[in-house]
């Protein structure tokens, strides 16, 4: 991939605060919308989900997961030229005493100040999302496919 890719590519999952999780729900797929916050180097993704939610209930049975962050849809004739990244990985809670806790709740806060509400109620927790591979479309015939330590490159590379 290109330094223009990588710029695409790192620019798209940092401003993009919404992706959809796919996770396996009884043996089929189950896609849900979620809010999502990148680390930096692109070696996790956290999610604030509800026990209570299918996906989280999901996670909970089995780990593997899918993350598809997308361009907005902008309206453009061609929808198969807008960006889109899904990360396949592995997804884990994050224990409420952990250390990164606190350091996450600031962020998440920053980054979606209105969800608050989410810290008062008790179904709700941070998972994290390892990227195991990525696959990168950065429109029409350009796409990638990445190892983690390549979309960590992404990350580094496309600041």
């Amino acid at each position: 991939m290109d330094a223009e890719g990588r710029r695409l590519l790192a620019n798209l999952v940092r401003t993009t605060r919404v992706g959809t999780l796919g996770t396996l729900r009884s043996g089929a797929p189950n896609v849900s919308m979620v809010a999502c916050l990148p680390n930096a180097d692109f070696t996790s993704f956290w999610l604030r989900l509800s026990r209570l939610a299918w996906h989280t209930q999901d996670l909970a049975q089995n780990p593997r997961a899918a993350l598809a962050i997308l361009e907005t849809d902008d309206g453009r004739t061609d929808p198969q030229t807008l960006a889109r990244v899904t990360i396949r990985g592995d997804a884990s809670p994050v224990a409420p005493d952990d250390p990164q806790s606190q350091r996450l709740h600031r962020a998440w806060l920053e980054r979606f100040p209105a969800s608050a509400v989410t810290f008062e109620l008790a179904d709700f927790s941070f998972w994290r999302l390892v990227p195991r591979d990525a696959r990168f479309v950065a429109g029409l015939g350009r796409t990638y496919n990445l190892s983690a330590v390549e979309l960590a490159r992404a990350a580094r590379q496309g600041a």
